[in-house]
């Protein structure tokens, strides 16, 4: 997705990892943000992010003021994020109001309104020369309230006075039955109204985000997959990006040279995808392990996702036919992750590998098999998500590997994964496996190779201890 930059509005970064991308910048500057979602969304861990990314990254101070839980509670809940709040406290930089509520004890009596906060909540950004606030629940503030002028008033008036101010607030709220928040009154109100959705479908757990609004800017607008791990939230945006990357001409190894010999160039083009097919038993983990050992070979990392096999199984395997890849391992250049595709959705998978990625900065990544997605999302679910990675993949220059299991020797074309991904791949090779006369003969075939010259008969190959190798009669 590429957006064009509004530099009308002054934005401040929110600190939360792909969430600026999507709203050009971040979020308005020095005015309030909504953002509301269900019980256990993340709209606490959201809020805290903002602050503490505030002030490590662009020396922004903070105040945080919670309705709900205490100082020492949200201390221990952000903990295992890397958050250290009393550090930050310490250093002056962070200041954690806990404003209790007792909610047997409200009762509106007279003109209810919020002074008393407003003079707290003065004193703290004062106090610290606050840039950023959070307030976490605003609902809490209102419980018990019957008298919806009021309520709506009130509601103005805090983020007039949040404005006034000169901070950028962000408000949590709870979802509502019909409308974004309890009240339905808030998001008339926010300059930026962001909702957070906690979802499982096919007992698959997905947290997805959507801008509902953005005065004065623009921002995508489709839902966007984000992950909560150990080092906070990460958001991709995940649509397609535009065809426009741009397609080296050199040439590298595939780390075989009986494989190099078969295009005319003598190697694949750097950058490229390529895409291997083959039933059971076809030898395409091999093959996607010699292309791996030949990144490690030009000093290049590899990101190798494996869905199913562990990566001592794997290291075990290919030690077997004299391919060592435990000392790219150990050097740090090839970081081998496996799961299985049900740990999580497809969305969820292509973010963990972005955020791998951007984290390990390989030069080839490779998926073994892709054909194990098709059971967490439909053919064409799987595409779109492949397209996504591939047009990162290719905008990064990164070579591409993918395997997928066919059931057909005869018609590969008939599998669900192959028609996704076939027509996006630059290269394809199909290997294939043949009984003839009790004895089980491999063989592989170029189907493809855009932008090159290719053999276009089978050859056969054997796999032994040794290794791959070619047979010196042609099919």
């Amino acid at each position: 997705m590429t957006m064009v930059k509004n530099n009308s509005l002054p934005k401040t970064p929110s600190g939360v990892s792909g969430l600026d991308e999507i709203t050009t910048g971040g979020f308005p500057k020095g005015r309030p943000v909504l953002i509301c979602g269900s019980a256990g969304c993340g709209k606490t861990l959201f809020a805290m992010q903002f602050l503490v990314k505030g002030i490590t990254e662009y020396n922004e101070p903070g105040v945080f003021m919670s309705f709900e839980e205490s100082a020492s509670d949200l201390g221990k809940n952000v903990r295992s994020l890397g958050f250290d709040l009393e550090q930050l406290k310490s250093e002056n930089k962070l200041r954690i109001d806990h404003v209790h509520i007792e909610r047997s004890e409200i009762e509106e009596t007279g003109e209810y309104d919020l002074e008393g906060l407003f003079i707290r909540l003065g004193y703290a950004i004062d106090a610290i020369g606050a840039k950023r606030v959070v307030l976490d629940t605003i609902e809490s503030l209102f419980i018990g309230m019957d008298n919806l002028s009021i309520l709506r008033s009130e509601i103005r008036r805090l983020f007039r006075f949040l404005k006034d101010k000169g901070v950028t607030a962000v408000i949590t709220g709870e979802r509502g039955e019909n409308s974004l928040t309890r009240q339905g009154l808030e998001e008339y109100v926010s300059d930026c109204v962001i909702l957070l959705d906690f979802r499982v479908i096919d007992q698959i757990a997905t947290r997805r985000l959507r801008v509902v609004k953005y005065r004065g800017s623009t921002h995508g607008t489709n839902e966007y997959p984000f992950i909560i791990d150990e080092s906070g939230i990460s958001v991709i945006p995940v649509t397609s990006l535009k065809l426009d990357y741009e397609s080296p001409t050199d040439v590298i190894s595939y780390g075989l040279s009986d494989l190099d010999s078969l295009f005319t160039l003598n190697g694949l083009y750097r950058g490229s995808s390529t895409l291997i097919t083959g039933t059971a038993g076809t030898s395409k983990t091999i093959l996607a392990s010699y292309f791996a050992m030949a990144s490690y070979k030009r000093n290049e990392p590899v990101l190798y996702f494996s869905f199913e096999e562990s990566p001592e199984q794997l290291l075990r395997n290919m030690d077997s036919i004299g391919l060592n890849l435990r000392p790219a391992v150990e050097a740090g250049l090839l970081h081998i992750h496996a799961s299985r595709p049900s740990l999580q959705g497809l969305e969820m998978h292509l973010l963990l590998l972005h955020k791998l990625m951007s984290e390990l900065r390989p030069k080839t990544v490779i998926i073994d098999p892709i054909s194990s997605l098709i059971t967490i999302g439909s053919s064409s679910e799987v595409r779109g998500m492949l397209v996504r990675l591939m047009d990162t993949l290719k905008t990064n220059q990164i070579n591409a590997l993918f395997t997928s299991l066919t059931h057909n020797n005869d018609n590969v074309h008939s599998d669900p994964t192959v028609d996704a991904v076939s027509s996006l791949a630059d290269n394809w090779i199909n290997v294939r496996n043949e009984n003839r006369k009790g004895t089980r003969e491999r063989s592989l075939l170029v189907v493809k190779a855009r932008g090159m010259g290719h053999f276009n008969g089978k050859k056969e190959f054997a796999i032994s201890n040794k290794g791959f190798k070619f047979k010196e009669d042609n099919l």
